[in-house]
């Protein structure tokens, strides 16, 4: 997994914990110290490859375009229903970033988009998960060639048209609580002020 060292950093023992759907492993590293100091630490990183997410907007009515569905960690973690809204996104699956999103866009809402828009890429979960998510906007109409979406396989994806208005009021009550879409709401919107 890690090719090369830092000047400041020595993987000294790497150990698979679990491959049963995407890899958890520990490192046994020295890290060298502001202070001149070396130490020796273990950290665990969950890796699941990188992800793409994208929030689709039609400007003409100002709306988005939202899923929701199930997710297990929401549901142990205090959500009572477990389900949660979301912008489109899904891993790469060694696909370019911008083909997996398209790829997932029809997936999971059903448009098929041609043209996005590359917003950043950050790192989601730092401490403990290696995935790196690219960020994406892409404009729809009326008029955007539509499939079903939903999902494949045990997916069950709803889709959700609100409007920008809306959708961040319902972040503000709390009712959207993934970091993905709120980034992309925000983003969005710090967008739209900007042009006003």
């Amino acid at each position: 997994m890690l090719t090369e060292n830092t000047e400041r950093v020595e993987i000294t023992e790497e150990k698979v914990l679990s491959d049963n759907w995407y890899t958890l492993r520990r490192f046994t590293f020295n890290y060298l110290g502001k202070n001149g100091e070396w130490t020796t630490q273990q950290r665990e990183a969950y890796d699941r490859g990188n992800g793409a997410t994208i929030l689709l907007h039609n400007p003409k009515t100002d709306t988005v375009i939202l899923t929701r569905q199930f997710r297990l960690p929401t549901f142990v973690n205090g959500n009572p229903t477990g389900l949660l809204i979301e912008a489109c996104a899904g891993l790469l699956d060694d696909e370019d970033p911008e083909d997996a999103i398209r790829r997932e866009t029809e997936e999971e809402t059903g448009y098929r988009i041609q043209s996005v828009e590359k917003v950043m890429e950050a790192y989601m979960s730092p401490g403990s998960v290696t995935e790196k998510l690219f960020f994406y906007l892409a404009e729809y109409t009326a008029d955007t060639e539509r499939t079903d979406g939903g999902g494949i396989d045990e997916e069950e994806i709803d889709i959700l048209e609100l409007s920008v208005r809306q959708a961040m009021a319902m972040m503000e009550r709390g009712e959207i609580m993934d970091g993905k879409t709120i980034m992309l709401l925000q983003y969005l919107r710090l967008k739209q002020l900007s042009q006003s």
